[in-house]
């Protein structure tokens, strides 16, 4: 397409060459879900393979971002490529919706019909030291007469946590007088309150990782901990991936504005990475409530 514009203009609608990017990333994800697969089912070898998977998806990316800041930066982006992002990023973070409202799901699922049912009359013969009562209600409850299950001890919303969620929070704030900066044309503002930004999901993503060791050293609480294990950690395990992307993102989008890329019309890099960051900030409140607090 872009052969056929001339030279200055920008084309109706770009169509870049083919990529071997798609395929690149798709591979790296793979050994990525394998080897985590693996290594949470005892093989050693997994948490090499996870990092193999993780260091080779990270290298595309940087590849596949750097031939899209380039076209963008050569003018080869339009209006009609614009709308099409937007529709592409708000299509993306629907489909991460989906993704998360099936384990918050699956967490009200357990907790409201499949363990009240487990510890109906009907069962009582089957499982007669059964406790029909979620463990973060009961101290020790952790729904396993029959010992497959460990005993293990719940967390509270204090204090890790609630830091974390001050952390979050904060994150958004400063990513808005970020964006409400570059809209003005302070782009030196806009950098210090970027790097903020970034900072602060480093910062969160600290505080979980010792948060995750306390729970497994001092409170027994880890995957294999029957359902509430499984979605406490699947839940929290995939928003700090959601968060790690996300910081990623801003990292390269403050790079960017460093560099003197976008202008106070036309940034919907930095909006989409910020409409990003918002969302993982709405999941934390809604994990925080419902994980922590009941």
């Amino acid at each position: 397409m872009s052969t056929t514009t001339p030279h200055g203009t920008t084309p109706y609608y770009y169509v870049p060459a083919d990529s071997r990017h798609p395929v690149l990333a798709a591979t790296g994800l793979f050994f990525v879900i394998l080897g985590a697969a693996q290594w949470i089912n005892g093989h050693a070898w997994g948490k090499y393979c996870l990092a193999l998977g993780l260091v080779g998806w990270l290298f595309v990316l940087y590849q596949w971002f750097g031939d899209a800041i380039r076209e963008s930066e050569g003018g080869l982006y339009g209006r009609k490529i614009d709308l099409s992002y937007r529709w592409s990023m708000s299509w993306f973070i629907f489909s991460e919706v989906m993704f998360f409202g099936a384990f918050f799901t699956a967490l009200w699922w357990a907790r409201s019909h499949s363990v009240p049912s487990l510890g109906s009359l009907d069962n009582a013969l089957l499982w007669p030291d059964f406790k029909a009562v979620w463990p973060s209600l009961a101290a020790g409850a952790t729904a396993s007469p029959a010992g497959t299950v460990e005993p293990f001890q719940t967390v509270g919303p204090f204090w890790l946590p609630t830091i974390n969620t001050a952390l979050l929070l904060s994150s958004g704030v400063t990513l808005t007088i970020a964006h409400h900066a570059l809209r003005e044309g302070h782009r030196v503002r806009t950098v210090a309150f970027l790097w903020t930004t970034v900072l602060l999901g480093i910062v969160f993503l600290f505080v979980q990782g010792y948060e995750y060791h306390h729970l497994y050293t001092e409170l027994n609480l880890k995957l294999t901990s029957g359902i509430f294990g499984s979605t406490f950690f699947l839940l929290t395990g995939f928003h700090g991936f959601h968060v790690f992307v996300g910081m990623l993102m801003l990292l390269f989008i403050t790079l960017r504005v460093r560099k003197g890329h976008f202008t106070p019309e036309r940034h919907f890099g930095f909006e989409g990475a910020a409409w990003y960051w918002h969302f993982v900030d709405v999941v934390w409140l809604g994990l925080y409530v419902l994980v922590y607090w009941m």
